[in-house]
């Protein structure tokens, strides 16, 4: 790993996608702050200040404080302009992610019943359906293609919208709103050079959409999850317009461009580290075992953030009313006091207790869909993989929020 010039710079590392097309600089830089900083205060002339919390027990006792740190009202790192307009216009839709208790408890369980083990267990012959799906495409691929975008991004997608309920013909268009949103920032993805902008033009796309949805399902109500939220009601009241929009986005961006990230970064590290490879060749049952382990290796959601309600002391430091703090999981998921030799990529870790999902009450809804979906695909792949290799440079998304690999040419052959 590069060692970052100064401990200043490392703080600074957060606040820009850069950072995160380039693994190795992004862990010398958290690795410095969780052994010297690791309540590292932020100071950018374009950025309102904040805190980065770099160790997992301090982003694990944030998270199980709800009440001392809200989601509200900056869930997620931005620039002063975007703070700026956020707090002139509001939220352009309103997530879970920007909602605290009661009106995140209530909105979620508008959609927590779809989640449930017994409701995401009716989907395994789907998934099965799907990852068979993905083997005839590399199949017919011939020995070489993109991973990331012909395959990992593809099947989350496919599983998610379906509990949505929409048609496959609209599953191109998802993507690319997906890619848009989550990689305003990104010279492939963006709209706009203003990433501001580019989101906004995004989300006025997702919304014409979802309008649409929502027409159709009051009109002739399915059995889907998109007619649960058109036809949501909390206190005897429709949802609100924002919040309704919010449920549709978080279910269809953040339920298959996570996995996906996941997808495409675990099997480059079964590339990179071909002795695990092997293992799972020799024993499938570790594969369980080795999604979380490329859930932990690779954090697909990279940061959120808290607002503190009151002056908090966390390590000697004191975090003042008001002041915000970001949660760096990426870093939080390779702390030495907590994973034993946390730069390993190891199919059989175990405890593995990463933070990728989050934790307490904004807990991943969809953590056990994600990680059936990946055993699925790998549960099929790992033993038709006869060889495998690079073949090209993997490239990142350009993203401080949701990042992972968008390119990864492999070559191959099947048994």
């Amino acid at each position: 790993m590069s060692n970052p010039p100064s401990l200043a710079d490392a703080g600074l590392a957060f606040l820009s996608g850069e950072t995160f097309k380039n693994p190795d600089y992004f862990h010398a830089c958290a690795t410095r702050l969780r052994a010297e900083d690791p309540v590292h205060w932020v100071e950018h002339d374009d950025f309102n200040p904040f805190w980065v919390l770099t160790k997992h027990a301090d982003v694990l006792e944030i998270e199980l404080k709800p009440t001392e740190f809200l989601n509200a009202p900056r869930a997620i790192l931005g620039n002063k302009e975007a703070d700026a307009n956020r707090a002139m216009q509001g939220h352009l839709v309103k997530s879970l992610v920007q909602m605290d208790d009661p009106e995140h408890r209530l909105h979620r369980n508008l959609a927590s019943d779809w989640f449930l083990p017994k409701n995401v267990a009716r989907l395994e012959a789907r998934m099965e359906e799907l990852s068979k799906r993905a083997m005839k495409q590399l199949e017919d691929f011939g020995g070489e293609c993109d991973f990331a975008s012909d395959v990992a991004m593809q099947y989350p997608l496919y599983v998610i919208l379906s509990i949505l309920g929409l048609p496959e013909s609209d599953y191109p268009r998802m993507l690319r709103l997906t890619q848009e949103l989550f990689g305003a920032e990104d010279d492939e993805f963006k709209r706009d050079d203003d990433a501001l902008q580019s989101l906004i033009q995004t989300v006025a796309d997702f919304v014409a959409y979802f309008d649409g949805i929502t027409a159709s399902r009051k009109a002739n109500p399915t059995e889907d999850l998109a007619s649960v939220i058109a036809n949501g009601i909390i206190d005897g009241q429709p949802i609100g317009h924002k919040e309704q929009l919010g449920l549709y986005i978080i279910v269809a961006t953040a339920g298959h461009d996570t996995t996906s990230n996941a997808m495409a970064g675990g099997l480059q590290a079964l590339i990179q580290n071909p002795d695990q490879l092997q293992r799972l060749k020799d024993d499938p049952s570790l594969i369980p075992l080795a999604v979380d382990e490329m859930i932990r290796w690779t954090s697909p959601v990279k940061h959120f953030m808290r607002t503190a309600t009151k002056d908090y002391e966390l390590r000697g430091r004191t975090i003042k009313a008001g002041q915000d703090v970001l949660l760096s999981y990426w870093s939080a998921n390779h702390d030495e006091e907590v994973f034993t030799n946390p730069f390993t990529f190891d199919v059989s870790r175990t405890p593995n207790k990463h933070l990728a999902f989050g934790f307490g009450v904004h807990y991943c809804l969809g953590a056990m869909l994600a990680r059936m979906e990946l055993k699925s695909l790998f549960t099929n792949l790992i033993p038709r993989l006869k060889t495998i290799e690079l073949a090209g440079t993997p490239s990142l998304t350009k993203s401080t929020f949701v990042s992972g690999l968008k390119h990864m040419p492999i070559r191959y052959t099947l048994t």
